[in-house]
């Protein structure tokens, strides 16, 4: 349940007139009061044939215009409180309970006050109601709405256990900044892929993540294609900063700026600075080795993290947010969409409450390998090499486990949450590269022709072969359990597909299974599915241009995955769409 305060207003019968109306973006259904200030005495505009909305309007703006001295200046206090998709369907009683329960934490009309806000709580769709006061009081006061809105979330956390509804979590000042309405609304009418906000969240992250000073910071930005503005203060320091897209401008043609603290609560330029103020000194490596040397690091830095207590833990989560960050960059072309993922639901989780310490010997290890990631990467032109990156990957996933459980001992729900689906993911990247690795270390038999002549060999169809046979003679051990696994037919599916591309699908499958343990997977069927997707797309990539394979058209979620089977491939893409220019499709 999401209690949401919109901007104050001065118009009371214009938005009553809108939310009993047909709506705009969503379609408004049976719109009905569900409760008021002055039930049951209060009769509903859509029910009565007395009361209109102007009446209802009047009544609410009394105690506006009866005011004692100065009167404010948006007396509309206007809130939406929204339960997610997947939530039953809550009465008007219970939706009556709910806008009750919010005016009076939020101090508009407290329980047992008779003389609080007017205030009409409406319901026009199945899943959330709009709550409309005035702000002030029936005895020519104004009310006091110190914390309002955390209060309300409080309450809201109260309904989800009671109402068994999804549980959210309560605010703790580390959750990103989320476009507006009208930034998605804009983005849809330029036929972008994402709104500029986005598009400049990563790109300043990219950014952040990968320099060293401040000069190395804004030079990446430029790079980038991004425009910047610095803040001088009067003594010539730099004090913030502000970033633009070109060609982003507002109604009046002005460009519209950024400060990196609107952006994310972790780009502001003081947190930037954070990440270079220590220094960070790597010796240099052959490109060939870079993964080889910061697998190693991340190796050691998961043994390390959080060792130095909560702020010294928090730095360290903070370090390896920006490596996977640095790795998304960087990274083979056929795991790139799932890394970039990762980092992007990772970004939570580098973010713990309170204060953090720079010191900690994680910390320092996953900035050296960030800065050896990017460095090298650099020299050897991101020429990355899938099979070379396999171990770093591994590590990887280790390190990000190693922060779901300090945050989960911390009771951080939502960093744990966050690291948890980011981990998923990359074990879903990891899959890939072990099967673009077995392509590349050993050769399957080709496929035996299908009849008893020993003509030509055909592409087989789809079901000429039992792929439940090919299963219990690749992997006897697991064949039980794949089979009865929901993601079965995503792994049948890509065996049809091998063997129509002329291999036996038999020596495939056990070469991808023998490539990695599978006893610890949480669906062997899925984790199956992703190696033979790097299998085919190593081979694919070995005919053709480098960069031209696609991302899996079915196919399973990592080894402990949580997504729909079907559909393996990252929720939103993160790409440059945004630089390229408009979108082909969305």
């Amino acid at each position: 349940m999401m209690p949401k305060k919109a901007r104050d207003g001065t118009d009371t019968w214009g938005l009553l007139e809108y939310l009993y109306g047909p709506g705009k973006r969503d379609e408004h259904v049976d719109a009905h009061m569900v409760a008021s200030w002055g039930d049951p005495y209060v009769e509903d505009p859509a029910r009565s044939p007395t009361m209109t909305i102007s009446d209802l309007a009047l009544m609410l703006d009394a105690p506006v215009h009866a005011l004692l001295g100065r009167k404010p200046a948006k007396h509309v206090y206007h809130v939406a409180v929204r339960n997610a998709p997947e939530d039953r369907l809550l009465t008007d009683a219970e939706w009556a309970r709910v806008a009750r329960e919010m005016m009076h934490a939020s101090g508009i009309a407290p329980h047992g006050d008779d003389q609080g806000c007017r205030w009409v709580a409406i319901r026009h769709a199945d899943d959330h109601i709009h709550i409309v006061a005035t702000q002030a009081r029936q005895d020519g006061r104004q009310p006091r709405l110190r914390r309002d809105i955390p209060k309300m979330h409080e309450v809201a956390r109260r309904f989800e256990a009671e109402f068994g509804l999804r549980r959210l979590t309560h605010g703790d000042g580390t959750a990103r900044k989320w476009p507006k309405t009208g930034e998605q609304e804009k983005a849809d009418r330029r036929q972008l892929a994402e709104p500029v906000r986005e598009t400049l969240q990563r790109t300043v992250r990219e950014a952040a993540a990968a320099a060293v000073s401040d000069a190395d910071f804004y030079a990446r930005l430029a790079a980038a294609g991004v425009r910047v503005k610095q803040r001088v203060a009067p003594d010539g320091n730099i004090t913030g900063y502000s970033v633009a897209m070109p060609g982003d401008r507002d109604a009046g043609q002005a460009a519209v700026w950024f400060p990196g603290a609107r952006l994310a609560p972790d780009l502001s330029l003081p947190r930037v600075r954070e990440r270079w103020r220590r220094g960070t000194a790597v010796v240099a490596v052959a490109p060939a080795e870079m993964w080889r040397e910061a697998e190693r690091r991340v190796r050691a830095a998961a043994e390390h993290l959080g060792a130095g207590g909560l702020r010294e833990g928090a730095g360290d989560v903070a370090a390896l947010g920006d490596l996977i960050v640095v790795a998304a960059v960087v990274s083979p072309r056929m795991v790139r969409g799932q890394i970039r993922e990762a980092a992007y639901e990772y970004e939570r989780a580098s973010r713990a409450p309170g204060d953090r310490a720079l010191e900690g010997q994680a910390r320092a290890l996953y900035r050296e390998s960030a800065y050896l990631l990017s460095r090298s990467a650099a020299v050897a032109g991101r020429g990355s090499d899938t099979v070379a990156a396999l171990g770093f990957l591994v590590a990887l996933v280790a390190a990000v486990e190693a922060s779901r459980r300090w945050h989960e001992a911390q009771e951080h729900r939502a960093q744990t949450r966050a690291s948890g689906t980011a981990g998923r993911l990359l074990r879903e990247a990891v899959e890939v590269t072990a099967g673009a690795a077995a392509a590349r270390g050993g050769r399957a038999r080709p496929g035996r022709p299908s009849g008893r002549s020993g003509g030509p060999r055909r592409a087989a169809g789809a079901g000429e072969r039992p792929m439940a046979g090919v299963l219990q003679q690749a992997v006897p051990d697991h064949a039980v359990t794949v089979l009865a696994d929901p993601a079965w037919p995503a792994l049948r599916r890509r065996l049809v597909a091998v063997e129509k591309a002329g291999e036996d699908p038999v020596g495939v499958l056990a070469v991808v299974a023998a490539r990695r343990e599978l006893g610890s997977a949480g669906s062997v069927a899925e984790v199956l599915t992703w190696r033979l997707y790097g299998w085919q797309q190593e081979r694919g990539l070995a005919a053709s241009a480098p960069g031209k394979g696609s991302s899996p058209k079915s196919g399973g979620g990592g080894s402990g995955a949580g997504r729909t089977a079907g559909k393996p491939g990252p929720s939103r893409p993160r790409g440059d769409e945004q630089r390229r220019g408009p979108r082909r499709s969305r």
